[in-house]
């Protein structure tokens, strides 16, 4: 497990997404970084303070693996819950369905809702707490996690031309989780 800081602001696009997804004239001209990760899904907005970027890897054969790959990332949401539980946050669940898509949900992760991801308790509720992808190998999956300690709506409608400016419409994407929690003992059970 990695607890990563990056060094600058970045908005981190997935595998196959459009490049035109992302103003890259606003992200140059405000010293935000445009990357690409492996892994699908929507754009994601790391920074050094305002974000809490957690990387699991588990190899294959490990008592945490699982080879059904919505499954595969129940038990990091059920850490996550404890975690936040732990920070005060005792409201929050793992949703265990299929990942529900919406018109949205390709442009930005905190749009749609994954297999292992976390979100408020009520079943009604779509702010994301926790957003989760998963890149895997034949020896690996390697599971990224993002929370926000801080959700700029207007600075994502200025990223991300795609979404309209709906300011009111991104604000509720996302609850922001306690700025204590990136200090906290961040071990994570050895099975499942």
């Amino acid at each position: 497990m990695w607890l990563l800081t990056p060094t600058r602001p970045a908005i981190v696009l997935g595998s196959s997404q459009k490049d035109e997804d992302v103003d890259h004239a606003f992200c140059t001209a405000n010293g935000i970084d445009v990357v690409r990760r492996r892994s699908g899904g929507g754009a994601v907005y790391v920074h050094p303070t305002e974000s809490l970027w957690i990387d699991i890897v588990v190899p294959r054969g490990d008592a945490l693996w699982n080879d059904d790959i919505g499954k595969s990332m129940w038990w990091i949401g059920d850490w996550w819950v404890a975690l936040l539980a732990d920070a005060g946050v005792v409201s929050a669940q793992v949703h265990r369905g299929a990942f529900e898509r919406n018109d949205w949900s390709d442009i930005v992760c905190f749009a749609g809702k994954g297999s292992g991801e976390v979100f408020p308790q009520e079943s009604h509720a779509q702010q994301k707490i926790v957003g989760i992808s998963q890149r895997r190998t034949r020896d690996c999956a390697r599971f990224q996690c993002i929370a926000y300690f801080q959700w700029d709506a207007a600075l994502h409608a200025a990223m991300l031309p795609g979404l309209a400016n709906d300011v009111d419409r991104i604000a509720t994407l996302a609850t922001p989780v306690p700025v204590g929690l990136g200090a906290m003992d961040l071990a994570f059970p050895s099975t499942v």
